[in-house]
């Protein structure tokens, strides 16, 4: 008799009845017959059974999961943006490099022991479930307080490593880690105390690699020419008169490059000239040439620079020969001639009031005050002009007639702000004597306040909008990131303290633009929201997204950090600059401006480096890192809109 053999199903035959099969298929067919079987009412109170267990099992779920993950319910669900809430926590200080360190770091931050991350009475949870993206950038620049003061730590790929905002923390600590974290707790008390020689060395070191890594790629490739494209390894010619050169020669100067300081000076020597048959633009040309020149023949004291300033000054002078004194905006240097765009008899309001303190000074040192009389004329007819609101102006004005155009449509941003911020720069360049600007600005920083204004949904940022033709739009120009700094300017020359608080409150907001994206980058353009219930605070539309290196968010943390010693505004500065490595460094020389500021992954570089990356936002960084308050001192100094240092007038003058 051989062994049955094995079968996982029992089958009875039955006379009638056919087959009888003990197999999965047919006891799920018959359990759901049973189940049908069943009246409504039991299917019911069957159902409503299941689910009471399941809420009595949830919390014992719940807590053991809590174990697992500190609340990263998926990775699809960290790809969403949450809410920022930016004062709840300090900025925690971001460590800084060694001077011989090479500057392209793979993360935000370097190193944070978790000892540092008490120091800020924050629970750390380690998170083991990974992300397969990079998170967004309020879990990585911004820290969210929980309502038990729990820090959301954020984890890098290797074991038992994690990251805090950016931060590699190793979980798994031995004893001589323990020493670091000493030497680090020790690092902390230095920057609430002041920041040590050697780390303030370090940073101003930072910036300097910067600058020899972006003069390498336009040396290399664009030299003599006005802008570097440093992707493709050639240059742009907007006037064609060596922009970036020019506008970077007080950077160098005060940065103490002193070889390539005398490299350029050179080329401006023998190879400048502005006998050209080209058209340059009067506002562009004056704050980057004009300015860049008197700027470093002060520091400098080398007579060559004032001479190639006399001669691009009176080459400019032809575009004010207009009916109105209110001058074209663009001129050409070898025919003396001048007119307005092709497509307008208009001009912008920034642009003809944004000139001033360069012909201003080329007057006070050549003694021959043409220059001066035709920029003062340009400030007293918008001074009596009508189509103001509370101060504000519109953005253009018309050369023929000299009367405003386009009103009703008010901004702080693109072709007006700079009108606002010469106000106060040219009183402060007057030796505080000139009543009519300090009255002009102080107005319209009231008309700022009372129609444009506003608070976010849900964290209550302070951003300045626009107004047009009476509607509010929560738009805000990166541009208009320069108002923080000339706020807290005009606070430290005596005007009211509440400018200063204002100050504070935008420049808070003006850091969020660049924490909010996922790069740590700045859009152009954001629009706040203001709605109630809002998820996040700022929005950029698809057409915003782009970052062009520009320099005003870094300008007035300079200023903050000057009037305040607040080494907060010393961590942001580092943050950017870090994510400007990160983001827009071309290897083999230069930076590139990008086209999205939303996609770590794909930012489409432009393929641009634009003069005041050089000219601007890395002079602003290097001030900002320096404690030096002699450095170009705000006392004896007064910036142009192009970051050129120009003097305070003796008061005799």
């Amino acid at each position: 008799m051989h062994p049955p053999s094995r079968q996982d199903y029992i089958s009875i035959s039955l006379a009638g009845q056919g087959t009888y099969n003990n197999g999965k298929q047919w006891r799920r067919q018959s359990c759901w017959r049973k189940w049908k079987r069943l009246s409504r009412l039991q299917r019911s109170l069957i159902l409503l059974f299941l689910f009471m267990c399941g809420i009595a099992s949830y919390p014992a779920v719940t807590e053991h999961l809590r174990g697992l993950t500190d609340g990263e319910r998926s990775t699809e669900s960290n790809s969403v943006l949450r809410p920022v809430f930016p004062q709840v926590l300090p900025e925690p200080i971001s460590p800084r490099p060694e001077p011989s360190s090479q500057l392209i770091p793979d993360t935000e931050h370097a190193d944070v022991s978790p000892r540092l991350i008490e120091k800020y009475s924050a629970t750390v949870i380690i998170k083991k479930k990974l992300s397969n993206k990079r998170g967004p950038p309020i879990l990585q620049h911004r820290l969210q307080k929980k309502g038990n003061g729990t820090v959301a730590v954020e984890e890098q790929k290797e074991e038992g490593v994690v990251s805090w905002r950016g931060a590699v923390v190793d979980a798994d600590r031995d004893t001589e880690e323990a020493k670091e974290e000493e030497s680090k707790d020790h690092l902390l008390a230095n920057h609430k105390s002041g920041s040590s020689n050697q780390s303030e060395a370090s940073l101003l070191e930072a910036v300097k690699d910067a600058f020899r890594h972006a003069w390498q790629g336009y040396k290399d490739f664009a030299w003599g020419h006005d802008e570097l494209r440093p992707l493709s390894k050639s240059y742009s010619e907007w006037f064609g008169l060596g922009l970036t050169l020019i506008d970077a020669l007080d950077t160098m100067w005060i940065l103490g490059l002193k070889e390539e300081f005398e490299e350029a000076r050179t080329w401006v020597a023998t190879e400048l000239t502005f006998n050209k048959n080209v058209d340059v633009n009067l506002f562009e040309s004056t704050i980057r040439i004009l300015g860049g020149l008197l700027s470093t023949y002060h520091l400098t004291g080398d007579t060559m620079f004032l001479d190639k300033a006399k001669d691009i000054g009176s080459r400019l002078m032809p575009a004010f020969n207009t009916p109105s004194k209110i001058p074209y905006s663009d001129v050409n240097i070898g025919k003396g001639t001048a007119h307005p765009p092709r497509w307008t008899s208009d001009s912008t309001v920034a642009e003809v009031t944004s000139i001033q303190l360069e012909f201003r000074e080329l007057s006070r040192l050549t003694q021959d005050p043409q220059y001066q009389d035709a920029v003062a004329e340009v400030m007293k007819q918008v001074h009596q002009l009508d189509g103001k609101l509370d101060g504000l102006v519109p953005m253009f004005i018309n050369t023929n007639n000299g009367q405003f155009t386009h009103q009703g449509i008010f901004t702080l941003g693109a072709r007006a702000d700079s009108y606002y911020e010469y106000l106060l720069k040219q009183w402060i360049q007057g030796g505080k004597k000139e009543d009519q600007l300090l009255q002009d600005y102080v107005q319209a920083i009231e008309g700022v306040k009372k129609n444009l204004l506003q608070k976010s949904s849900p964290n209550g940022l302070t951003f300045v909008g626009e107004l047009s033709h009476g509607q509010f739009s929560p738009k805000m120009d990166h541009l208009v990131c320069f108002l923080p700094g000339t706020l807290a300017l005009g606070a430290h020359h005596g005007l009211p303290a509440d400018h200063m608080d204002l100050a504070k409150q935008l420049m808070e907001t003006c850091y969020q633009m660049y924490t909010q994206m996922e790069t740590g980058l700045s859009p152009e353009i954001v629009h706040f929201n203001m709605h109630e219930g809002s998820i996040r605070d700022i929005d950029v539309k698809l057409a915003d997204r782009h970052n062009l290196l520009r320099p005003e968010t870094v300008e007035s943390l300079f200023y903050l950090y000057r009037f305040t010693k607040d080494h907060k505004y010393q961590d942001w500065g580092w943050n950017i600059l870090q994510n400007f490595n990160k983001y827009t460094k071309v290897s083999s020389g230069g930076y590139t401006s990008i086209n999205n500021v939303r996609d770590p992954d794909y930012t489409s570089p432009r393929d641009k480096m634009e003069s005041f990356f050089l000219g601007e936002t890395l002079k602003y960084l290097y001030l900002l890192f320096s404690d030096d308050p002699g450095l170009i001192s705000l006392d004896e100094y007064v910036f142009n809109t192009e970051a050129h240092p120009l003097p305070i007038w003796p008061s005799t003058a």
